[in-house]
């Protein structure tokens, strides 16, 4: 976990203290230079003492070619803080820059292997500040980079990328949109929910993720329903970095690991992807980690996990089956023909070594099926 973690309301004065020279400031779309927390943040930077620049753009599946740019921007600038702000996206490219800014020799195939980015922190320091309450990238070991030209989504796993300085204001993701916050909360959920039967849990990762599960069922639906509900947002953002505490230790199962490949495949946002396998993946787990998944139904008070979920996001607007997602441009038939592919690839995936059941590729097939026609 990052060695400073600062949780309130206006924690994101917490930069007007930082000491150094230059900071970049990595962002994603427009969201936040239009509510104004880019400048905020910039503002808090200048009052510090510390010149800096923007790099912005980070789109929503980062890709090689968007880490690539931000390294050239550091290497050119010499920042000794970089301090990403926003999506999980955000978060995740940002970390990749500054592996390739303190390593600029290193290719990208050269970190995709678990564990294998060198020692950070000899030109700059790491400050990640969410804009969501779902990815946990600011607490978290991992980063998710899309290699557009092969379409996979490779998970990046190190210790080094761990930030140094968490900063959780709440007041931040009270710009998203309901849909945004509904997929990133149950984001939030298959993390806890992973993390909590993985076979990498233990006694200091089990109680995160169950409170983290606790209160995604009972404040995201208040936080999709109305934005501007700070107490829901504080709990939400709260229960997302809990999960990743969680998640960071122990790590986590296949629906990762198949949200990871259709994700890079159909375009399919993380959370959205998350969300619709949850409960298919619940239900292949669910005799291999029985123990675990009962204590949550007796902790939560439901008779099926799988169920409750289903519910929850119905109520929050989540399709059940991606096949019902009609605002993406694929088809039955589009899916068929990467099914194969992208089965083999999710079973690779290092999130499935601690899967509480380990799968066969015909099985990553049926839960893909399962997931796409909702049967």
């Amino acid at each position: 976990m990052p060695p400073d973690i600062e949780f309130e309301a206006d924690s994101l004065d917490y930069l007007k203290g930082l000491e150094g020279k230059r900071a970049v400031l990595v962002t994603g779309g427009s969201s936040m230079k239009k509510f104004g927390f880019l400048d905020k943040a910039a503002g808090f930077l200048e009052e510090a003492g510390l010149e800096s620049i923007v790099v912005d753009g980070v789109e929503p599946n980062p890709s090689v070619e968007t880490v690539e740019r931000g390294k050239e921007a550091m290497l050119d600038f010499e920042p000794d803080w970089v301090i990403a702000i926003g999506g999980g996206s955000a978060l995740d490219a940002a970390k990749i820059m500054w592996v390739f800014y303190e390593h600029p020799k290193l290719n990208f195939e050269d970190i995709i292997e678990v564990g294998s980015i060198p020692k950070l922190r000899q030109k700059a320091k790491f400050i990640a500040i969410p804009s969501t309450s779902g990815t946990a990238s600011e607490i978290t070991a991992f980063s998710v980079i899309t290699d557009t030209k092969k379409k996979i989504k490779y998970p990046i796993v190190s210790p080094e990328i761990i930030p140094d300085i968490a900063i959780i204001d709440p007041k931040i993701p009270t710009t998203m949109p309901a849909h945004i916050t509904a997929n990133t909360g149950m984001d939030v959920m298959a993390h806890a929910v992973e993390s909590f039967v993985s076979t990498g849990a233990s006694d200091y990762t089990d109680p995160l993720a169950l409170r983290a599960i606790d209160l995604v069922f009972k404040y995201l639906p208040a936080a999709v329903e109305d934005g501007d509900n700070l107490d829901a947002r504080e709990k939400m953002h709260n229960a997302s970095t809990m999960a990743g505490m969680a998640f960071s230790n122990s790590s986590l199962g296949i629906i990762h690991s198949l949200a990871h490949k259709i994700g890079g495949e159909l375009h399919i946002t993380h959370g959205l992807a998350n969300a619709v396998l949850l409960p298919y993946v619940i239900e292949f787990n669910y005799e291999a980690a029985k123990d675990k998944f009962e204590y949550v139904e007796n902790f939560i008070g439901v008779d099926s996990l799988a169920d409750a979920i289903r519910e929850l996001n119905k109520n929050v607007g989540i399709v059940p089956a991606f096949k019902d997602i009609d605002w993406l441009d694929f088809t039955a038939d589009d899916f068929e023909v990467i099914l194969d592919r992208m089965s083999q690839n999710a079973l690779e995936d290092p999130c499935t070594l601690t899967n509480p059941k380990q799968p066969t590729v015909e099985d990553m097939k049926e839960i893909y099926k399962k997931s796409f026609y909702g049967k």
